[in-house]
């Protein structure tokens, strides 16, 4: 199978299913192939630009094409290269209805290319219950002894409308795949039909559940995108319940602000061929989800709320990433709050591209950074 649709397979799987050609996309001029200007009078542009910036204020750049970096894997190379696709980047479904649809639709290519992806990297899947609500536990080939009384807590991302099911589970058999570790992910509900607080009401009957089957020191949260914020707030939930904490976390490019707050909200826009643009589907679903609640209320935006006490923590993220901002925000506030907390950012990477395809190098050396992380702050 070539990169180019193997990358779009599993894409299709993970947080935002994806899908339209290009648009919006300047066209490089000759001899653009290295990322110089549009125009090829660079003495002209110097003196606009000079005069452009020559005051306080925002920064004005100009139009550029940006080349895929060659610093990456082939594998990662042909996920940089690829168009935006809709409508999962851009998607505004009238009414709730309209959402049911599109979800269920995106939903059913990811879902069913995750047996094919278990039997290759050699996980067993059991569907379960905890705490009433549905669940998968990821079981490696092998379980190496020093992990045989460990277990993590998967949250899938999607903006929390998407990848209901089956169709949330490609991390989570990532991370059992590349760790070792057995991991429970959990199909938590979401908008239209439940709205903010359904998704965290299961997120901590599963918690709960999960201190039932394994010492909380023995264990650890971990998720992309919506997963990485909701593992921040499960956190903050789970303190002010008097829940025990896990041993660590691990929130990949968290969402942990759903306004629009951050540099890289304008920097890495339209850069980033996942996410785009706040102003595509992330503001609807953001809206969506709230339903009424103030975006910056920490169960939401989980950089509003106070980190001090918070598991030791490894965030991922990359440089194309629209959620850069978001991560890099969160890997300092941990900091502040005096929490041990490493951040790893992959070079040309847009948002959750760690975990698209498992041949890519960077999956695994993304995966087995993690799991390092985690081993030495779990109990055996």
């Amino acid at each position: 199978m070539d990169l180019t649709r193997r990358t779009a397979l599993f894409s299709a799987a993970f947080t935002l299913p994806l899908a339209l050609p290009a648009r919006a996309q300047p066209a490089a001029a000759p001899g653009n192939a290295g990322g110089t200007p549009l125009t090829p009078d660079f003495a002209a542009l110097e003196a606009q630009q000079a005069r452009l910036n020559a005051q306080p204020g925002p920064r004005v750049v100009p139009g550029r094409s940006i080349p895929v970096p060659e610093t990456t894997s082939p594998a990662m190379r042909a996920a940089i290269a690829a168009p935006y696709r809709a409508p999962a980047w851009n998607a505004n479904p009238a009414n709730a209805e309209a959402w049911r649809a599109l979800v269920a639709r995106l939903a059913a290519p990811g879902a069913a290319a995750q047996p094919a992806l278990r039997a290759r990297l050699g996980v067993s899947m059991e569907n379960a219950v905890l705490g009433g609500v549905k669940a998968f536990i990821l079981t490696p080939r092998e379980v190496p002894a020093a992990n045989r009384d460990r277990l993590l807590v998967h949250v899938h991302g999607g903006g929390y409308v998407y990848n209901p099911g089956e169709a949330g589970t490609q991390e989570a058999t990532l991370m059992a795949a590349f760790s070792g570790f057995k991991v429970v992910s959990f199909d938590y509900r979401m908008p239209p039909d439940h709205p903010y607080p359904a998704a965290m009401d299961d997120a901590m009957a599963v918690w709960k559940a999960a201190l039932q089957m394994q010492r909380p020191r023995n264990m650890a949260i971990f998720g992309t995108s919506t997963g990485g914020g909701m593992t921040l707030a499960m956190i903050l939930r789970a303190r002010a319940e008097g829940l025990p904490l896990p041993a660590a976390i691990a929130p990949g490019t968290p969402w942990s602000d759903l306004t629009e707050t951050g540099d890289t909200y304008r920097t890495n826009e339209w850069l980033d061929n996942i996410l785009v643009s706040y102003k595509g589907y992330l503001s609807h679903a953001a809206a969506l989800y709230a339903g009424g609640t103030d975006l910056k209320d920490p169960q939401l935006s989980p950089i509003y709320g106070d980190f001090t006490g918070f598991p030791p923590a490894i965030l991922t993220s990359g440089t194309r990433d629209l959620f850069l901002s978001n991560t890099v925000r969160t890997h300092r506030k941990l900091r502040q709050a005096g929490v041990e907390a490493v951040l790893q950012v992959f070079e040309g990477q847009s948002h959750a591209q760690y975990m698209f395809d498992p041949d890519a190098p960077e999956t695994k050396e993304a995966f087995t950074e993690i799991a390092a992380f985690l081993d030495r702050h779990l109990g055996k």
